[in-house]
């Protein structure tokens, strides 16, 4: 490895700002908002070096305030979609060739320009366009994308150093890590902004051209993060976001010959169809384009006799309904002791009681809304169901409102059945069910932690029993890709714990490490020979003894 060449400044995590009351950040956060608020805005699609609008425009609206406009966006159709896919195929060229610390250079200060520059502008994108309040969105907004950013160009660095040893006399063997031939589409979801913009500029970061299609609730903000990468000096095409319909975007993208890979955060059933798809369409491609998703996750916590009662209480209410449950990560499930239930049914619904729930703009707000009309309606039905079913019953919470924004108040199940629908189904807001079991059946819980769920994505043990701690994580090593000990399920940091599940949440391909970006390459080897042989005969071949 040549040292000095690959030499990248060291990464270290994102500060996380407090936004306290008197801060500096707490103020300047308040007037983003309001500057966002006091206007709106025409959100543009950009393809190549244009910035693409059309007729029909579609209103962005604050989840929790849903009758104030923000602006409009320009809804795309399939002739869009070829064009991104045009514009990044004459990117392609150049941008691969830009050599990979040039290309670095690039998210280097597009990270800078995040932690300073356009922190609270993008940070107040993502509390009113994605209702996050001001610590959830500084985790993610802020913290993370630069985290995101900045360690991405050491794996980086470290991807392009790994070569073969030298010590083969008379030849120099050397690894050539490729960009994929093609163009990479990135399909993102609304409830993080940072990954919204890792999944394109990971792939791009490695020499890829890139069609980026985001959740039509997260643009708002991702029409400031592709600023970011403009000014940031990100050559035109090399990301090109569009706003198309799924079927439009998927009937362009995966019958194209130089569709080369994909990268996703959703739902099981969609990634699952997009496999399908291609599998169907596979004998169209140039080559075995690479498939990488995080997907679904019903994720636990499950507590031992032995646990610390505030620890569980804490980590069960943050990992449940911080950011109204909307995370991947978020805790839906608990299984609890019958000697801790009483006493931490108590401590929960104190500290329920407690929380403030109303807009971002209000600091004061623990709760804010869940991010469309479509979820508050599924998550209510359950709630509904689970209030009239003889196998559950709701203990804590169960009240909704969407008259003026999409409200539904933190709500805990108790479920009588291990494997009522709420126990095993992805819902996507805040609600935890909790099962309470015999303390004496610690063995035969841990085998209904692991087979209740499709998901394998995040769960936690709460425990002061070593033995039942390492029981725990051996019995339960596949049904958590990320596996918490006394603490939360959420909260995964980059460079600390690279994140991602198996079974029906995804291929694991942990975003925020190595393993990630190495999906973004083709490797050649190259063997050079100085002194070729130069007659086909071997020495075993004489016949002199």
């Amino acid at each position: 490895m040549l040292k000095g060449f690959f030499n990248v400044p060291a990464p270290a995590n994102e500060p996380v700002y407090s936004y306290a009351p008197g801060t500096t950040e707490r103020a300047l956060l308040r007037a983003a908002i309001e500057e966002a608020r006091s206007r709106k805005i025409d959100v543009p699609m950009y393809i190549g070096g244009e910035e693409v609008h059309t007729a029909k425009k579609v209103k962005l609206t604050p989840p929790h305030d849903h009758t104030h406009v923000l602006g409009y966006y320009s809804q795309g159709v399939k002739s869009h979609v070829k064009q991104a896919i045009q514009a990044a195929l004459s990117a392609k060229e150049d941008w691969e060739n830009l050599p990979w610390e040039q290309r670095a250079a690039i998210f280097l200060k597009a990270a800078e320009l995040i932690s300073g520059k356009y922190r609270y502008k993008l940070n107040a994108a993502t509390m009113l366009g994605q209702s996050k309040n001001a610590f959830q969105a500084e985790i993610d907004s802020a913290c993370e994308i630069v985290d995101f950013l900045r360690f991405n160009v050491k794996y980086m660095a470290e991807i392009y150093g790994q070569q073969p040893p030298a010590n083969s006399k008379g030849v120099w063997n050397r690894v050539e890590q490729r960009p994929l031939e093609g163009f990479v589409f990135a399909l993102t979801p609304f409830n993080f902004t940072a990954i919204a913009g890792n999944l394109p500029t990971s792939v791009a970061m490695m020499g890829n051209v890139v069609v980026w299609k985001p959740s039509n609730t997260q643009i708002y903000s991702a029409n400031v993060l592709m600023q970011v990468f403009r000014e940031a000096g990100l050559p035109d095409g090399v990301i090109n976001l569009v706003y198309v319909s799924g079927p439009d975007a998927g009937e362009v993208i995966f019958k194209h010959p130089d569709f080369a890979g994909i990268h996703f955060t959703g739902s099981t059933g969609v990634f699952q169809d997009i496999w399908k798809t291609i599998g169907q369409n596979i004998h169209l491609y140039k080559s075995y384009p690479r498939i990488v998703g995080e997907t679904g996750g019903k994720d636990f916590i499950l507590a031992h006799a032995s646990a610390d009662l505030d620890v569980l209480s804490t980590a069960l209410v943050r990992g449940a309904f911080e950011y109204q449950g909307q995370k991947c990560s978020a805790a839906s499930r608990a299984y609890i002791p019958k000697s801790l239930w009483k006493d931490l049914k108590k401590m929960m619904e104190k500290d329920i009681k407690s929380f403030k729930i109303g807009g971002t703009e209000d600091f004061g707000n623990f709760i804010n809304a869940v991010i469309d009309e479509k979820s508050f309606d599924k998550i209510s039905k359950y709630i509904d169901r689970a209030k009239k079913s003889k196998d559950a019953e709701v203990v804590i919470g169960g009240e909704y409102d969407k008259s003026e924004g999409y409200f539904i108040h933190p709500t805990v199940i108790l479920a009588k059945k291990p494997d009522y629908e709420t126990m095993s189904e992805e819902l996507f807001g805040p609600v935890l069910t909790v099962y309470v079991y015999d303390d004496k059946k610690w063995a035969e819980t841990l085998k209904l932690v692991d087979g209740t769920s499709i998901y394998a994505l995040t769960g936690a043990v709460i425990a002061q029993d070593r033995y039942a701690i390492q029981e725990a994580t051996h019995v339960l090593r596949n049904a958590a890709g990320n596996f918490y000990i006394n603490d939360k399920c959420t909260g995964a940091v980059v460079g600390q714990q690279p994140f991602g599940g198996a079974r029906g949440s995804g291929t694991n391909d942990k975003a925020g490490s190595m393993i990630n970006l190495l999906r973004w390459v083709s490797p050649r080897t190259i063997k050079e020979t100085f002194n070729p042989d130069t007659d086909y005969r071997y020495p075993f071949l004489s016949e002199e003894e």
